[in-house]
């Protein structure tokens, strides 16, 4: 793999020095209507998205059809289901991606996925996808890390559910089988997960330990977690994304609305930019601010020759005068000329006493 410090994907750089990279997730909120499908696509692109972005399954390719107890949810947002049930209900059909591809190039929004085995990589390469994102639950399925990355394709994986040896494992399988760009997103795989799972120092560590461009797969409820990890240097921002967070659909209650994409792609620009680099000198914006500096001013009226004491200067506003940290070296300095109260100090005006 090559050391450069960014990925390409569809022609857009990804990487440490550029804004964070903005994935709408669809995953299964166009609630098996493919004209709510092209909805999502269409106001992704209007809200400011990078990419749009899908998962490539059926219910056979991702689970079995069983109602044993191994494959009945028991908790959460679908409890009751079988895994089945809830894959069967919440897949983008395959004979959709042809469409919803070609839709998205038409508008210029570029589309990926998430594909669960390798029949879907291969529908996937027959579309030309220009990357492919690898599910915290698929983290630890090397064998489907190693067909991905022999398409020689772009690769993000997310590792929510993967620990730390799982994720240098994950790593090392794609680089292995020919990946080239390479990124992974700290995640927490909670539907939706409280801010404070998310240990955003996490993300800071696995940028240094495993030498990956790093982002954010967000399931939180705001921009709040997703903000604050551009500014901890997340160079992609993944979350769902629905027109309609009422809509009933298996993933709709956890997703963001327009409004809250809108946001997230202009305040994770205005972050990115705030980080600029490491600079002490004066802005732009201070410039014209440095005569509000504080500075040291005569407050009597002084006769030539006067030997100044603390009671003849002061520090204070505006900056026209020598700086305040001169003040103790120039007591005991004799005046070369009569002063005027309310002058600034200058260093033109003293001459050393000699004893």
């Amino acid at each position: 793999m090559t050391n450069k410090n960014y990925i390409t994907i569809d022609g857009k750089e990804i990487g440490l020095g550029h804004e964070p990279y903005i994935i709408a997730e669809m995953s299964a909120n166009h609630n098996g209507n493919i004209n709510k499908a092209f909805q999502i696509i269409q106001k992704a692109k209007e809200c400011g998205a990078d990419a749009l972005k899908i998962q490539t399954y059926t219910p056979d390719t991702i689970t079995l059809d069983s109602n044993k107890p191994d494959f009945l949810i028991k908790e959460g947002l679908w409890a009751g289901q079988t895994l089945y049930e809830l894959y069967e209900s919440a897949h983008t059909p395959w004979e959709w991606h042809k469409d919803l591809f070609a839709y998205s190039r038409e508008i210029g929004i570029t589309m990926f996925s998430s594909p669960f085995d390798s029949t879907a990589v291969d529908l996937l390469e027959d579309l030309n996808a220009p990357a492919y994102k690898i599910a915290s639950f698929e983290a630890t399925d090397t064998p489907l890390i190693e067909y991905v990355a022999s398409t020689k394709k772009p690769m993000i994986i997310s590792t929510g559910m993967a620990n730390e040896d799982e994720i240098q494992e994950a790593i090392d399988a794609a680089k292995s089988a020919g990946c080239e760009e390479l990124a992974i997103l700290h995640c927490v795989s909670g539907y939706p997960a409280p801010p404070d799972n998310y240990n955003l120092k996490t993300l800071t560590n696995m940028i240094e330990r495993y030498n990956c461009i790093t982002g954010l797969s967000d399931h939180t409820l705001d921009n709040t977690t997703a903000l604050a990890s551009t500014a901890l240097g997340a160079s992609i921002i993944e979350k769902h994304f629905t027109i309609d967070r009422s809509a009933g659909g298996p993933d709709d209650s956890f997703s963001m609305e327009p409004a809250d994409l809108t946001d997230l792609v202009r305040m994770s620009k205005g972050v990115f930019k705030s980080l600029g680099k490491v600079d002490y000198g004066l802005k732009s914006s201070e410039v014209g601010n440095v005569k509000f500096r504080r500075s040291l001013y005569y407050v009597k009226d002084l006769p030539k020759n006067h030997v100044l004491t603390n009671e003849d200067i002061r520090s204070v506003r505006p900056g026209f005068g020598i700086a305040p940290s001169n003040f103790k070296e120039i007591m005991g300095k004799r005046l070369k000329r009569e002063i005027k109260k309310h002058s600034p100090v200058g260093f033109d005006d003293l001459e050393k006493v000699e004893l």
